[in-house]
């Protein structure tokens, strides 16, 4: 559900500004997209994911069930390098810090009862991307972009029952539009990220960190994780 909220609240932001910018103004900063190198910052907020499988192992006679229950909102910033290739290719560096938190719910098989826990993370998101311009119409300029990069999380917490490992490494896709200002290009963008490797640490691989008996099970019933995330950003050039 907070998915599609998150899209269409970036469908109306797009549309508003783009109509704005039609009849406001037009042929703003005509040249701002020839130059070779661009800077700029991005802010925004995001959602993080989980994929799940579970161990499947018997707990206290129990097997249990794990799954996100909430995608909660966290917040992003970072900074923007862009390279242009061509006409409509142009290549972007965007470090990124993410502020966000999952929440995973058991649920044992044949039972009513749910148990949660939450799991905190801080990563600094390090990705390449490679940006398809259409045409410019007007004050507005929509594209697609696609990339990967690195990630590594700054805030893992060794007394949570689930620790996830540090480096992890994803891909990421997205759509957005640039709108041009006077004085500044504006552009709302909406990106999903998909991270390709195991991060979860199981209770048999930590190297430090106290974890109560009855707190144990939500490690024991994972098998692996791997990480989601989808960011609605704004970016200042």
């Amino acid at each position: 559900m907070q998915i599609t909220y998150l899209k269409k609240l970036s469908l109306v932001l797009m549309l508003i500004l783009c109509v704005i910018l039609k009849i406001n103004a037009q042929g703003n900063m005509p040249y701002v997209d020839d130059k070779p190198i661009r800077f700029g910052f991005t802010l925004g907020m995001n959602t993080m994911h989980f994929g799940v499988t579970e161990s499947f192992t018997e707990i206290d006679g129990k097997i249990y069930y794990a799954e996100v229950s909430q995608l909660r909102p966290g917040f992003s910033v970072g900074v923007i390098t862009d390279l242009r290739l061509h006409q409509y290719f142009n290549l972007r560096f965007v470090p990124s810090l993410h502020f966000g938190e999952r929440r995973l719910a058991y649920r044992a098989i044949d039972e009513d009862a749910i148990r949660y826990t939450s799991v905190a993370s801080i990563p600094i998101n390090v990705p390449l991307y490679l940006k398809y311009s259409a045409k410019r119409i007007g004050n507005y300029r929509p594209y697609i972009l696609g990339g990967a990069g690195a990630s590594i999380d700054l805030g893992r917490d060794k007394e949570n029952p689930v620790l996830l490992k540090p480096l992890d490494f994803y891909i990421e896709f997205g759509a957005g539009c640039d709108l041009y200002f006077p004085f500044f290009k504006l552009s709302p963008e909406l990106k999903f990220a998909v991270g390709f490797n195991d991060i979860f640490t199981p209770l048999s691989e930590r190297d430090a960190g106290f974890i109560r008996p009855e707190d144990q099970m939500y490690s024991n019933a994972l098998y692996k994780l791997t990480s989601r995330m989808i960011t609605l950003t704004f970016n200042f050039e």
